[in-house]
């Protein structure tokens, strides 16, 4: 057996566990059970309650005594005594089942639509008779009054059978290309069938008219839906003489009153899958609608979810066993669940120490679904080591993270940190040590994180409490220090307040300020409340006015000091952006350059482009002290007129040239 709990409401999944073998001895068995968790844990409410392969439908009897079901393969039906919790009798068919009906109140009367267009009927004893419809049917519906049996299908038309004259009449002919579901209304037999262009058509069976039109494709597109295809019925039921439930392939469910053509609420199941089966607890309003995913419980006034089931396998059909917290699902899967929900209703008749045992484990409380693993964030994974893992079976992804066994936790938790249990020792000592130094007599201590800060709490902590101490019905507020909420703030270390951080050094004089001026509130309401007692006038003193000048002068210098923190910050920035330029320098590797030597040109050295780029960068006087060491020297004079005077040394000849420019 397995527990969860949804929305604080506690779900036992009866048929949770491993099933054991027919041929293990008793002592085998004893022994698995003595050593198997799961085997221990597990509960056989109903012997052999599973199919070959999947089981595609199952009912419940009107008198709640026979349980059947429809699965594969072979084709067959098997009927489940719950006064006997066993087996009763079990028939193979020769093709699949589309859809079974129980028409008696027992097992006697049975009627099955088979995949092949055949129409098969069981007495008591077994087969009875066998007849083919036009059409591939996909699903029917028994009107008692007149004994007729309604065939929806791959058509546009909807077949009559009638049982007591024993031949077809004339069939119901719709405006839809095909239809995928029908039901009968319980009070007033009004017959409804869902269409795959999303319609809903109702007909009177007593004069063959239709009577009415739904259209709920445009109806279940609520704002923000992203609509990739034609949403077509899927399931329909009726609840009572006016509620009809409407289920579309893309995953919402439509309530109606038949006196209105607009939904009384939507209700999307956020999978985009069709909804195979719909029902209706009565005792508590609830609808309970399910898609191959998950079952839904919800509120059929406002809806609001009661709680949920997700199986491990993916669901064909569900039924609800009658005034009970009990559902019977058909699963992809060879064991059929058995859910038992008692905040819906009591266990059956026929199981009913299912509600002492929930009371047992209420009482005492065992370890639910989620005890025996560990929920895990990547971070989390990627510190122990674990990351390769995702994807795997050995985690479960949850919502923004995954499940992982608590066992191999512990076991990846001790060989990534084997010490961690010395620390936690270590940190519980001296937690130990530190509860019981409460005791003696306490001292002023200051904490170890945010020193400055709780010194600054403490000041004002105590003027408080002295200007409190004066009044007459004053009361002293509670200082942050001992307040349990900010106890975090001045004992870890991430809580530390940075003092050369941008925003604390601009804030910082904004802050100081208003602390100065809450300090000279203070001080002016202690001498007001001294002379109070003194019995003194009251009248103001002369020089009161002169506060407002240094309020605005203390205005003035926080902004100043603002300023100044910003001009101080601006040259650190310019600083530290020199120091990355100089580093960034330092660590450039240098790449050689490559020239081409063109046709007539002497090749003489690397040196003179060199020679020449440093010169284009040098300023005027390193370039005439460079000339007059190479032996050329340029010399302008403009105080006598426009001259030019240029001229080379040579050793052997002196070449002068004078340009006069008028």
């Amino acid at each position: 057996m397995q527990i969860s709990s949804v929305n604080d409401v506690k779900i036992y999944n009866l048929s949770h566990g491993k099933s054991l073998p027919e041929w293990l001895s008793d002592r085998k068995k004893r022994q698995l059970q003595k050593k198997d968790v799961d085997i221990q844990r597990r509960i056989e409410l109903i012997q052999d309650f599973e199919m070959p392969t999947v089981c595609t439908s199952i009912k419940v009897s009107r008198d709640g005594q026979f349980i059947m079901a429809a699965g594969t393969y072979k084709p067959r039906i098997r009927c489940y005594d719950t006064y006997q919790l066993s087996l009763k009798f079990e028939r193979c068919l020769d093709s699949d089942i589309v859809a079974f009906d129980i028409l008696s109140d027992d097992y006697s009367k049975l009627v099955f639509l088979h995949c092949d267009r055949y129409v098969e009927f069981h007495s008591q004893h077994g087969h009875y008779y066998k007849t083919r419809i036009p059409k591939f049917g996909r699903d029917f519906s028994y009107h008692y009054p007149s004994c007729d049996l309604f065939f929806v299908g791959t058509s546009s038309e909807v077949f009559r059978l009638n049982l007591e004259q024993g031949r077809f009449l004339n069939s119901l002919q719709t405006d839809a290309v095909e239809n995928n579901v029908c039901d009968i209304n319980p009070v007033h037999h009004l017959f409804a069938t869902g269409t795959s262009e999303g319609r809903v058509e109702c007909w009177d069976p007593r004069v063959r008219n239709r009577v009415g039109i739904l259209d709920c494709a445009l109806s279940s597109l609520t704002e923000g839906t992203e609509v990739q295809s034609l949403p077509s019925i899927s399931a329909l039921k009726f609840n009572g003489s006016l509620t009809m439930a409407v289920g579309t392939s893309t995953g919402q469910v439509l309530l109606y009153d038949l006196r209105s053509s607009q939904p009384l609420l939507v209700k999307d199941h956020f999978y985009n899958l069709p909804i195979k089966s719909l029902n209706f607890q009565d005792q508590m309003d609830l609808v309970v609608s399910a898609d191959s995913k998950i079952i839904k419980l919800w509120n059929k006034d406002s809806g609001k979810v009661f709680s949920s089931i997700q199986p491990q396998t993916n669901i064909n059909d569900v039924c609800i066993y009658p005034n009970s917290g009990m559902l019977f699902t058909a699963n992809e899967d060879p064991k059929m669940n058995t859910f038992y929900i008692p905040a819906l209703g009591p266990a059956p008749r026929w199981c009913s120490f299912l509600d002492n045992l929930t009371e047992e484990l209420e009482e005492s409380p065992e370890s639910t679904v989620y005890d025996d693993y560990k929920f895990v964030t990547r971070k989390d994974l990627e510190n122990l080591g674990l990351s390769h893992l995702v994807g795997s079976s050995l985690l479960r992804a949850y919502m923004h993270g995954f499940f992982m066994d608590i066992r191999l936790y512990h076991k990846v938790k001790s060989l990534a940190n084997p010490f961690a249990y010395e620390e936690y020792r270590k940190d519980k000592i001296r937690q130990k040590i530190e509860e019981s130094r409460t005791q003696r007599v306490q001292v002023k201590k200051l904490p170890k994180v945010n020193k400055e800060l709780a010194l600054k709490l403490m000041e004002e902590g105590d003027d408080e409490a002295e200007l409190a101490s004066r009044k007459k019905k004053g009361k002293a507020l509670p200082s942050v220090l001992g307040d349990d909420r900010f106890k975090v703030m001045f004992e870890n270390p991430d809580y530390q307040v940075d003092e050369q951080c941008e925003e604390f050094r601009l804030l910082n004089p904004i802050v100081s300020k208003v602390g100065q001026k809450r300090k000279k509130k203070l001080r002016l309401l202690a001498q007001q409340a001294l002379k109070i007692f003194a019995d003194e006038d009251d009248e103001e003193p002369e020089g009161r006015a002169s506060s407002e000048e240094e309020s605005s002068d203390d205005d003035k210098s926080w902004v100043e000091e603002v300023r100044e923190q910003r001009r101080l910050l601006w040259e650190e920035g310019r600083d530290r952006r020199r120091q990355e330029r100089k580093q960034a320098d330092r660590n450039t590797v240098l790449q050689p350059q490559y020239y081409q030597i063109k046709a007539g040109e002497e090749f003489r050295s690397f040196n003179d482009m060199a020679r020449k780029q440093r010169l284009q960068k040098a300023s005027l006087e390193d370039r005439l002290k460079l000339e007059e060491h190479s032996g050329t020297s340029h010399m302008v004079d403009t105080a006598v007129g426009s001259k030019q005077l240029s001229f080379t040394l040579k050793k052997v000849n002196c070449v002068f040239t004078i340009l006069f420019l008028q």
